[in-house]
């Protein structure tokens, strides 16, 4: 008889006595013909259950669920309590133009020299150009968006056409971008540029709707259920600051998986090392803006997606707090873990986008009642004053929980210059329940993603997915509705123990990742693969911001010994996405002489 546990109330939980356990998945590693087997057999009638529910009772998840007597009520998705307003900060309006926005998001910057970056010392070390580089170099007339199309146009078909296929894009129409291009060259030569956006080339990842392209979600068949008729909230509030759309990213299909593996049209290649992957789901999003094609991306958050990505290729990636951004256009904008955010090469670009795309949805002002959106001010010795006051929280042993002593000691590294260049404070906090917020999350997205797509599972496009995500699929139906409720009381545990830290702290601060990029599997290309400690690592520190819908940032801070990135995540206090940019900001600036181009750059830009 299965022992029956029954857990305090979430106030009554003694912070002195919580142990951290480290997280040890039980599954095992496969890829190639063996993978292709292994799936087959879990997904018949009868050995297959036995064997993911011997998996779920090896990784705790049947004692959590269905053993556990949980006080707590359920909660179906985030509740915030009232939050203080941030300091230092400029309150933007979200039913305004998002020109207006943009155009208050650029006061917000601190001084940049443009024509002397334009004329620099090339032996300086590496960056990245910003938008406000390619708007200086628009408005001067050094180069025109149309001239920066046919510098891009030709290495995105070359990715196209790479063997194996390794496509940064998976919907991309020339013509359509050269169309784009001409209208904000003329813009610019008639003095009318939209905004500080306009003529910036972005591209959006598969799952968010960018006319005329199809949204597949990675797949091979979603566009076939499931029309494209307008633009996306987030992509028409680009469009109308002028943005240039390349097309639509490559990403791991449905967006259920880690590494950015896609058999269906090739796995994309991390810019820093080609034999390894760049992270998922928002694979391509990723790379193309790590590669130096794009200045920003859009990408989606369910389970760290932009942010593993970002980490991995050593770029910026913020997932908004839940309900910030109108997720109405993509084909997750019925979930209660996902969002959208921007992925962009620099802190200030991201804020730029960011600004952009801001506002919640009509549902969504109603149920979460949101903060005031907020931008940091930059540009002034408050923004300084503000970013000492911040306290910042550490739970060391989990922080410590990585796979290599690079990441962990480079990220405490980074944090010990923020407090000493800037007078922040460290704090040392406990995380309590971590084991349980990995299976409520998982859960609570598996059932979720299920939802989406049990009418076309029904209709046989199952048999059309990958096999990981078909994996993924055999575990999710195995959750029945008992399990789905005991997930979402847990959530209210987890939010109860993340607003009581929240007295304490302004950011909790982790490793984006316990591991840096991993090497693909040659085996992986054809059939894909499933390595769940690989997922462990990757997803170690980045839930807490899904299940509970708060405002994270990944910021890159250096490279291991192999020279691979490693990001340093930041998640703050629901709606606090001001203090985050901040902090990352500094950051930014302290590992700045510390940057390294990519092995695959690409000066679309200046080109000589």
């Amino acid at each position: 008889m299965a022992k029956r546990r029954v857990m305090v109330p979430a106030e009554e939980v003694d912070l002195s006595t919580v142990k951290y356990e480290p997280e040890a998945i039980q599954a095992p590693h496969l890829t190639g013909f063996v993978f292709k087997l292994f799936v087959r057999i879990i997904e018949a009638p009868v050995i297959g259950s036995l064997i993911i529910s011997y998996l779920k009772k090896q990784n705790r998840i049947v004692q959590m669920l269905r053993n556990t007597v949980i006080p707590e009520a359920p909660m179906f998705k985030p509740e915030f309590p009232p939050q203080e307003p941030e300091s230092g900060v400029v309150a933007v309006d979200e039913d305004g133009g998002p020109e207006d926005r943009v155009e208050s998001s650029l006061k917000c910057l601190p001084h940049y020299d443009l024509a002397g970056r334009w004329n620099g010392d090339q032996a300086l070390p590496f960056q990245y150009w910003k938008i406000r580089d390619y708007a200086y170099a628009y408005r001067s007339r050094l180069v025109t968006p149309y001239m920066v199309a046919e510098r891009i146009i030709p290495i995105i078909e070359e990715f196209g056409s790479k063997r194996p296929p390794a496509p940064l894009l998976i919907s991309f129409d020339a013509e359509e971008v050269r169309k784009q291009a001409a209208a904000s060259t003329q813009r610019f030569e008639e003095g009318k540029p939209l905004s500080i956006l306009d003529g910036i080339f972005m591209a959006i990842k598969d799952d968010i709707d960018c006319l005329p392209h199809p949204s597949k979600g990675g797949s091979t068949w979603l566009h076939e259920v499931r029309s494209v008729k307008k633009d996306a909230v987030s992509v028409s509030k680009l469009r109308s600051c002028g943005v240039i759309f390349l097309g639509k990213t490559n990403m791991h299909e449905f967006g259920m998986g880690t590494t950015g593996n896609n058999p269906n049209y090739g796995t994309t290649r991390n810019p820093h090392a080609p034999e390894r992957y760049t992270g998922g789901s928002s694979s391509g999003p990723a790379a193309i803006v790590a590669s130096g094609l794009c200045s920003a991306a859009l990408g989606t958050d369910g389970g760290g997606s932009i942010r593993i990505p970002s980490s991995l290729c050593g770029v910026v990636g913020l997932k908004t707090t839940y309900g910030r951004t109108d997720m109405r256009g993509c084909t997750c904008d019925c979930g209660t873990v996902e969002i959208l955010g921007p992925i962009a090469s620099t802190v200030e670009d991201v804020m730029l986008v960011y600004a952009a795309i801001l506002g919640s949805s009509p549902a969504d002002r109603i149920s979460l009642r949101p903060s005031v959106p907020c931008l940091p001010i930059l540009s002034s010795y408050d923004g300084l004053n503000a970013l000492g006051s911040l306290r910042l929280g550490k739970y060391t042993a989990w922080f410590n929980d990585v796979n290599s002593t690079d990441i962990s000691d480079k990220c405490e590294d980074v944090l010990d210059l923020l407090c000493k260049t800037h007078g922040c404070e460290m704090v040392e906090i406990v995380i309590p329940e971590l084991h349980e917020m990995r299976n409520s999350h998982l859960v609570s997205i598996g059932s979720e993603m299920l939802c989406s797509v049990n009418p076309d599972c029904d209709d046989g496009k199952d048999v059309r997915m990958t096999y990981d995500t078909r994996t993924s699929l055999a575990l999710f139906q195995s959750f029945t509705a008992s399990d789905y409720v005991a997930a979402q009381c847990l959530r209210r545990r987890i939010m109860y123990h993340h607003m009581e830290i929240f007295k304490k702290v302004d950011v909790i601060v982790t490793p984006t990742t316990g591991m840096t990029a991993p090497i693909i599997p040659p085996s992986a290309i054809q059939y894909g693969e499933t390595d769940m400690q690989v997922t462990g690592y990757l997803m170690r520190f980045i839930i807490a911001a899904n299940l509970l819908g708060l405002p994270a940032i990944s910021v890159p801070v250096g490279y291991d010994k192999q020279g691979l990135p490693i990001g340093l995540q930041l998640i703050g206090r629901p709606w606090g996405e001001a203090s985050l940019l901040r902090m990352a900001s500094a950051i930014e600036e302290l590992c700045l002489k510390s940057k390294k181009r990519p092995a695959s750059f690409y000066d679309v830009l200046k080109t000589n």
